[in-house]
């Protein structure tokens, strides 16, 4: 479950060099960035579920903490926090 920063998000877009457009369920459109801890060893796609952090400075853009396998999003789904 998401920390009081952070939000669930559906990858609408992917933009290339790292970055994907998020659907964030707060209702924000955001550009979210793919850190390296990530870039090889999950691979992200278009309509994954994941958990993005906004950026504190800049609330267009977010990081991406956390990528939600499919029996997890279908789930996230059931319960209602995420469309």
């Amino acid at each position: 479950m998401p920390n009081d920063d952070q939000v669930f998000a559906v990858v609408t877009e992917m933009l290339g060099h790292s970055r994907v457009r998020l659907r964030c369920a707060d209702g924000v459109e955001r550009m979210g960035r793919i850190p390296g801890r990530m870039k090889y060893r999950n691979w992200i796609n278009r309509d994954d579920v994941v958990l993005a952090e906004p950026w504190s400075f800049q609330d267009e853009k977010a990081n991406i903490e956390w990528r939600y396998d499919d029996s997890a999003a279908d789930q996230l789904r059931r319960e209602g926090h995420i469309e």
